[in-house]
């Protein structure tokens, strides 16, 4: 279900898509706002270009009134009224009243300036926006910008005069100028935009070239092909990945030449006892019939037991170490156990097999005395299963070929900062120094003596490893084995 799930999140999404969105998204809104920047810019460079030549016709149709006593010379001809009037797609309209608001001089319709204070500052220009009905269709109305100039006139100063002059010009050439230049400063920017979305595209398609090229070699591989992938030619994070995916594949060829050793090993070791069974059998059968060979037939009986009892040993021992694997492990709880008290009934269960065998067992320390089971507890956390597996191997092997007349000795205490040692040692004739390095391999027997099969250590390492811990082994002096499996401990409740 997990791998299903992330197949489908990584198939509903495109890698490519959402680079190209991530990339052109932030393009198109960056264009967008320099659109919008460049038009408000352009029509701030419009309105600054239109006051200025307000301004200019408003000071040189003031400078057309002339006071003289105590009225006014308007020395405006026809001539001039005519020039500032030539033009009807870009019409001068101009006003001169005084007092403000009694008509003088051009068009009564123009809109008095909207001023901050009651008081109009003398000399100061003030522009500002309109509308003005249009001639023709009184229904229609027109966008003007104006520009208003108030200025005293008189001889006498205590009894000056205010004059108001206004000029006006439609805004329509105006907004004209302005879209003007947003079209001519957008169109470029809309290609270069364009251009940089095809480099952009071109980019992302050739950075995802090699996953592309990983991604076939990946699908046209056979089930069986674990060979490394070659792909020295990527980018760096694709390399990483092919590393990953590399160490993978060697880690899967690992665990298929082992699955395939483990088989063929325990194939080999299950085919002699098997190949002994049916021969014994044969042989039984033959001389059941015969009176005088019972002793022979009670012989052959006992070795059909004995060899039934290896394979089924084997068996068990092929089971327990099936138990080991990860996927097994996955599927049961780790809980929280006391290691001494679990040391304790396991050989408590295997006295009696050791007495058989003539072996003296027992749990304490190395000098022989009994341990105290008042002792603080030594908690792990683990399997029950499969730590009293461990045990139950690291025990039997010892009473397989200490010998008769040998001590076993059982052992848990605590050791380095949150470890504890589970130790099994024996006064046996040990194990020699060059086959120690071994004696942990699948079916590595270093002896003939007894009937075990060379998985016993094999188990034991195997679930010492998956609870966190590691297994060493020395020979003691002046003779004997000691094998130690150390184990985190268990956190504080």
């Amino acid at each position: 279900m997990p791998r299903l799930w992330l197949a489908d999140r990584l198939g509903s999404r495109s890698l490519k898509r959402q680079l190209l969105l991530w990339l052109l998204l932030p393009q198109l809104v960056l264009w967008l706002a320099g659109a919008l920047f460049t038009y408000k810019l352009a029509a701030r460079y419009a309105n600054e270009a239109v006051d200025a030549s307000l301004l200019q016709a408003t000071r040189s149709l003031a400078r057309q009134v002339k006071p003289m006593g105590n009225g006014l010379l308007i020395d405006f001809p026809r001539a001039a009224q005519d020039v500032l009037e030539a033009d009807p797609s870009d019409k001068l309209l101009y006003t001169v009243s005084s007092p403000p608001g009694q008509f003088i001089l051009g068009n009564r319709k123009l809109p008095g300036p909207r001023l901050d204070s009651a008081k109009p500052q003398l000399g100061r220009a003030y522009f500002y926006d309109g509308e003005i009905a249009d001639a023709e269709d009184a229904s229609r109305r027109s966008r003007i910008r104006m520009a208003a100039l108030y200025l005293h006139f008189g001889e006498d100063p205590d009894d000056q005069q205010t004059m108001l002059v206004q000029v006006a010009r439609s805004s329509a050439n105006r907004e004209e100028l302005a879209r003007r230049l947003l079209i001519d400063t957008v169109l470029p920017l809309s290609a270069l935009i364009v251009l940089m979305s095809m480099i952009v595209w071109a980019g992302v398609s050739a950075g995802l070239a090699p996953l592309t090229r990983l991604r076939n070699l990946v699908e046209g591989r056979a089930p069986n092909d674990l060979r490394p992938i070659e792909l020295d030619a990527a980018p760096q994070e694709l390399r990483s990945l092919a590393r990953a995916i590399n160490e993978l594949l060697e880690a899967v060829q690992h665990n298929v030449q082992a699955q395939r050793r483990f088989i063929s090993d325990a194939a080999h070791q299950l085919r002699t006892p098997l190949a002994g069974l049916k021969s014994q059998t044969e042989l039984a059968l033959t001389e059941a019939t015969d009176p005088s060979r019972q002793a022979q037939l009670m012989a052959r009986l006992l070795r059909v037991q004995e060899s039934a009892g290896r394979s089924a040993h084997l068996v068990n021992q092929l089971l327990a170490l099936a138990r080991t694997e990860p996927e097994s492990l996955t599927s049961q709880p780790l809980q929280r156990l006391d290691l001494g008290r679990l040391a304790r009934e396991v050989t408590a269960e295997l006295v009696p097999r050791a007495l058989q065998r003539g072996i003296d067992l027992g749990y304490g320390d190395a000098g022989g005395d009994e341990a105290d089971e008042r002792q603080p507890a030594l908690e792990v956390m683990g399997i029950a299963l499969l730590l009293r597996e461990a045990l139950v191997n690291l025990i039997d092997n010892a009473l397989l070929y200490a010998g008769s007349g040998a001590a076993v000795t059982v052992l848990v205490r605590p050791a380095a900062s949150g470890e504890v040692e589970l130790t099994v040692s024996d006064n046996g004739p040990g194990i020699a120094a060059d086959l120690q390095p071994r004696v942990f391999e699948r079916f590595f027997r270093g002896t003939q003596q007894g009937n075990g099969c060379g998985l016993g250590l094999a188990i034991v390492k195997e679930i010492v490893e998956r609870h966190g811990g590691r297994l060493s082994l020395g020979n003691l002096q002046p003779q004997g084995l000691r094998v130690v499996a150390t184990l985190p401990l268990a956190p504080r409740r």
